[in-house]
Order: structure tokens, then sequence, then C-alpha cells
């Protein structure tokens, strides 16, 4: 059972890696409407960024707000993108991890950026709070 447990786990994984690789070769094609592509910038954004909804450490919710809000953006993107750019992005997509990770390391400055700001106001509220 638990065997069990522990593969429909890695199976849900690997779905949502390559979905989110489908997003982001969705994400560059021009007849995308906008919608879609603030969409995938806040998904591709939330699934990378260490901050969540609901923090990991609580147990059994801190996974939930990844189980749950991931897949319903997923799903939501998938509606709104007509289904023959969504298949030939998946055939794209097909490849993109057959030789080890993306090296594209400039997609984590937003991430970063982010919590350079949170460092910032914080340190700003702590220490300059009265100025």
């Amino acid at each position: 059972m638990g065997n069990e447990i522990v593969g429909k786990f890695k199976a849900w994984a690997k779905d949502l890696k390559y979905n989110l690789s489908v997003l982001t070769i969705v994400y560059k094609r021009k007849e995308v409407p906008i919608i879609a592509k603030i969409l995938i910038i806040v998904t591709i954004g939330y699934a990378l960024s260490p901050i969540d909804l609901i923090p990991d450490f609580i147990p059994v919710l801190g996974y939930l707000d990844d189980l749950i809000i991931l897949p319903f953006l997923i799903f939501l993107i998938l509606k709104i993108i007509p289904k023959e750019i969504i298949d030939e992005c998946r055939d794209q997509a097909k490849d993109l991890w057959k030789n080890g990770k993306p090296k594209k390391w400039y997609y984590a400055i937003p991430i970063l950026l982010i919590w350079l700001l949170a460092i910032f106001v914080i340190i700003k509220n702590i220490f300059f709070r009265g100025t």
C-alpha cells in the first residue's frame, strides 16, 4: 500500500514537471492569449517559488495547496489555449528534459527579486520603523 502511494506521487510529480515544461513552451507562442500568458507566469512562479500560501512544514495542509492550486491553474490554462497549440507544445516538451535539467538559470531571477524585496521590507521594518 505504501509503495503504491509513493508510485502515484512520483507519477503525479513527473506529470506536473511535464505540464510545466509544456507551459513554458506555450508561453513563447505569439498566438497565445495574454490572459493565458499571465496565468502561465503566475503558475510557473508559484511552482518555483519557495513561498507557498500554506507553508510546507504544516503537516498535510502544507502540501495540500501544491496538490490543488497547481493542477487547477494548469487545467485552467489548458482550457484557455487552443488544443492544436497544446498538442504541438506537448510534442516539443517531450525532449526538453532528456539531457537533464535545462540550463536556463535566468528563470530564477524573478524569484530572487521577490526574496530580495521581502528581505528589504523586513529589514526596513525592523531597523527603520520610527524614521
